[in-house]
């Protein structure tokens, strides 16, 4: 499925520092404590370089004694050794803390997802999420490595040294403060173009991941209806396109480097101008002018490269501003719903420390779009078997949906009087859906996912009750469950939902149309399974379209396709 913004105009211009990223990456305010105290210890060497430098030059030009000389030399090799230090340390720092916050996204986005439930992850693009989450939050490398060190500097260092210019000749200092402001000027008009490009470039790679991965899921059938050379065609627009933005975003780079050094260069040449010729009319000693001199660059350098750097840094700070919408938009359904109930043990909670059955359902209509179903009732107790049935279409699936959070609905639906709006599913709920959703491990740790050590003698009795006790929990699927077959998958994804039950981590046993790869005698044999845990006290909703399923039910309830006004 397509993102839903996949196509929306890009974010133009932009802060140089978001302060949603101090908000939701505690580890980025230590960073930029530490980078200003390095930042000001580098302007202060800085300083010290050009004035040791200025006064060695001077000194041999005058024809000092060797040993006053080496007097000057040995501070200015320290000096060096200083600088280069304070530049390996800021390197240390800004990849330390870019995996940090990094992390720190990572599970801020996690958490955000959760929040919003799976009624909002089935309307957004997984591919899209994870190219977010993956390359967009690598590319932060040179967001925090490169610009936002720079950046700092730049807000330190060059007030700094204009300061010790104009104290030292007002005029090169007077010349600074009149030409720098082009610098900033520039930046921001090439920067509003460069983050325009660089946002259609980002939206552009999403859409091609999100594209790649329906084309990849699809593969069997757009080959059987004799479709996939036109998704080919379409993979190769995408990527052209992609190219071509790529190559606009490095037209623009260049160019703002150009614009960039032109000007500084141009800046400091009329500085060098002035000074040479009031060092010719004796207004200016050799020792002022060489020391202005060489300040002069270092004053417009941290300038030059936060416009250098913003291009580097581009990418992360789009895929920033998705991570953040995710973020701003999980805050508001925080402030917006009452708290979760969550129970006590985050692993393998007590069966007793969740609501207990009944699960009441009354006057449940559930929403997709403008489109509402017909309102459905029922009652699972504990110890109950219910199922489900009607004809396609009829929301017997969608029921499920609004159970586990992937529908909106209107009406009531409670466990043990508490609204399943206000539960996690994941805390309550065993459900398995008409897709298996393997992942790549074996099968022992398909059965068992969420634990985080398996119980192998609950995942073969599990198996077992799933009328898959042939299959060797040891044996390493692929992606998706490959190695598999339908009817075998399909047995794994309901022991699954049988095994967290048993391990009490969850009250009700929600299944979807269970047996619909089964033979017969492998259906019933589920049906037995499932019949016997009802009697031990289990809760069962069930779904199914086969009538061998009506023998072992408590109770039937019919639905029927119909639409209701929303």
């Amino acid at each position: 499925m397509a993102s839903q913004d996949a196509d929306a105009p890009p974010r133009v211009g932009g802060r140089p520092l978001d302060p949603r990223l101090l908000r939701y990456a505690r580890a980025s305010r230590a960073f930029f404590v530490t980078l200003g105290a390095i930042g000001l210890a580098q302007t202060l060497v800085i300083v010290a370089f050009a004035w040791l430098l200025t006064r060695a030059i001077v000194a041999a030009i005058d024809g000092v004694p060797w040993p006053e000389l080496a007097g000057i030399l040995a501070p200015l090799a320290g000096v060096v050794a200083a600088r280069a230090c304070l530049v390996w340390l800021r390197e240390f720092v800004t990849a330390r803390a870019s995996a940090r916050v990094q992390a720190q996204l990572r599970t801020h986005l996690v958490d955000a997802v959760d929040v919003l439930g799976p009624g909002w992850l089935a309307s957004h693009n997984s591919a899209q999420l994870a190219v977010t989450a993956g390359r967009g939050l690598d590319a932060l490398d040179a967001y925090f490595g490169r610009y936002l060190p720079q950046l700092v500097q730049t807000v330190i260092a060059t007030p700094v040294i204009v300061l010790v210019m104009w104290w030292m000749d007002w005029i090169s200092g007077l010349t600074v403060v009149i030409t720098i402001p082009l610098i900033p000027f520039f930046m921001i008009l090439i920067g509003m173009s460069t983050r325009a490009v660089q946002n259609r470039q980002w939206q552009t790679l999403r859409q091609l991941a999100a594209r790649f991965a329906d084309t990849v899921r699809g593969l069997s059938t757009l080959t059987i209806f004799g479709r996939q050379h036109r998704a080919v065609a379409s993979i190769t627009r995408v990527t052209e396109s992609y190219r071509e933005q790529t190559m606009r975003v490095l037209r623009v780079s260049f160019l703002s480097g150009f614009a960039l050094e032109l000007l500084a260069s141009l800046s400091v040449a009329i500085i060098a101008v002035s000074i040479g010729f009031r060092l010719l009319d004796g207004e200016l000693t050799l020792l002022v002018g060489l020391f202005v001199l060489l300040l002069a660059p270092e004053a417009y350098l941290p300038l030059r490269q936060v416009g250098v750097q913003f291009h580097a840094a581009a990418e992360g700070v789009s895929a920033t501003d998705d991570v953040f919408a995710v973020l701003d938009e999980a805050r508001e359904a925080r402030r917006s719903r009452p708290a979760r109930y969550h129970a006590a043990t985050p692993d393998v909670p007590a069966r007793s420390t969740f609501p207990r059955p009944p699960l009441v359902v009354r006057g449940l209509r559930v929403r997709y779009g403008d489109r509402t179903l017909a309102p459905v009732d029922f009652t699972v107790d504990a110890g109950e078997l219910v199922l489900l049935e009607g004809a396609s279409g009829a929301g017997k699936s969608s029921v499920l949906a609004a159970l586990r959070g992937a529908a909106t609905f209107d009406g009531e639906a409670t466990l043990g009087g508490v609204p399943v709006a206000d539960l996690t599913p994941d805390r309550w709920l065993a459900w398995a859906g008409q897709h298996p959703g393997l992942i790549a491990g074996t099968v022992a740790q398909n059965v068992a996912l969420g634990d985080v050590q398996a119980d192998l003698s609950t995942v073969s009795r599990a198996l077992n009750l799933a009328g898959a006790g042939e299959l060797d929990a040891a044996h390493d699927l692929g992606v998706q469950g490959a190695g598999l077959s339908g009817g075998q998958a399909q047995r794994v994804a309901v022991a699954r939902a049988i095994y967290r039950y048993l391990r009490g981590a969850a009250s009700v046993i929600a299944l979807d149309e269970p047996s619909a790869a089964l033979d017969a005698t492998t259906e019933d044999l589920l049906w037995r399974s499932l019949r016997r845990l009802t009697d031990n006290g289990a809760t069962v909703l069930l779904i199914s379209h086969r009538t061998t399923a009506r023998a072992y039910a408590d109770r039937v309830v019919r639905l029927e396709p119909a639409e209701v006004p929303a």
